[in-house]
């Protein structure tokens, strides 16, 4: 652990600071209610950090933006840069904890941590788990040797390119995956099961490009399953070549099994291809990952899911301004 350090938590809402007209309703609650300031009331910093909040936003996570996104990634940044913060802590929602992670990672990979957290109750619950997993971030982001961006659910650590939100409502809603998880919270110590993730050094040439990038490019994402026709990407395409503002500019396949797709929508996938719109396939399946095969016209995402390999689709697409 850190000695006399900061740990700074950023709110953006959730589930975590959500409301409920009674103590005993899980799922009938108001999202991004309470503010960070209060949430953090309750809950003991470990010895010798001191806490400090900001609220990025306030938002239930299923309607996170690319402007927050933006917004969080600088503040991040900001916080990261003081030389007695130790680390980052993002209270957010579980709907779209997976892809804010990925994308902090993506756009800083730091040498400190930034640690994402939730719970699946509201904080007017009988036993709300957002109290614990809030403590359970802060020792995390207090922890010394700690770096990446991780998220820190039901006592669990899992490293930003592996976490996947896999239950509707039980506390202990994610998981890592073939990966396994970085590691656990236990009692205020942190039992690593394996490395931090990366610090890259090409995440500063990303994070420059995203703040400085007049609009963020449109990638839609489409599901490959039986009886699959191509009549939507069809539609994509007369839209771009109509001029629409906002036109698509990239195409994530959610594809079956080690990234196969109907021949209907492969086939419209490829007009899109020689259209100019970028296209990539990602596996629809909750583990595994592509294993390229030879000769294969369309580009895989390994092993990322549909909603990150967007994510790297996107940023991909970024521009400068000229």
């Amino acid at each position: 652990m850190s000695t006399f350090s900061r740990v700074v938590v950023l709110g953006t809402g959730g589930t975590i600071a959500g409301r409920a007209a009674s103590a005993g309703d899980n799922i009938g609650y108001t999202a991004a209610e309470v503010g960070v300031a209060q949430l953090l009331a309750g809950v003991d910093a470990p010895a010798g950090v001191t806490l400090a909040a900001e609220q990025v936003s306030q938002v239930d996570s299923k309607d996170m933006s690319f402007d927050i996104w933006r917004r969080l990634a600088d503040r991040c940044a900001a916080w990261l840069a003081e030389p007695d913060v130790a680390g980052v802590v993002i209270t957010h929602g579980t709907d779209t904890l997976e892809e804010t992670a990925y994308f902090l990672q993506s756009v800083l990979a730091p040498d400190k941590p930034v640690v994402l957290t939730c719970a699946m109750r509201p904080a007017t619950a009988l036993a709300p788990d957002g109290p614990q997993n809030l403590r359970d971030a802060i020792v995390v982001a207090a922890t010394a040797g700690a770096r990446g961006v991780v998220a820190v659910c039901a006592g669990t650590v899992h490293a930003a390119a592996d976490v996947q939100k896999v239950h509707t409502y039980r506390l202990d809603a994610f998981d890592s995956g073939d990966a396994g998880p970085l590691g656990y919270v236990e009692e205020g110590e942190v039992r690593r099961l394996r490395e931090w993730p990366a610090v890259d050094a090409s995440a500063r040439q990303r994070f420059e490009t995203m703040l400085a990038a007049p609009a963020w490019p449109r990638v839609e994402i489409l599901v490959s399953h039986a009886d699959a026709r191509g009549t939507i990407v069809d539609a994509l395409l007369l839209a771009r070549r109509q001029g629409e503002v906002e036109a698509v500019e990239g195409l994530v396949l959610a594809a079956t099994g080690n990234g196969t797709l109907h021949r209907s929508l492969e086939e419209a996938a490829l007009r899109a291809q020689a259209d100019g719109v970028a296209v990539l396939r990602a596996t629809r399946c909750m583990q595994g990952r592509i294993l390229p095969r030879p000769n294969e016209k369309l580009r895989d995402a390994g092993a990322l899911t549909p909603v990150k390999a967007r994510i790297a689709l996107m940023l991909e697409l970024l521009k400068s301004p000229a």
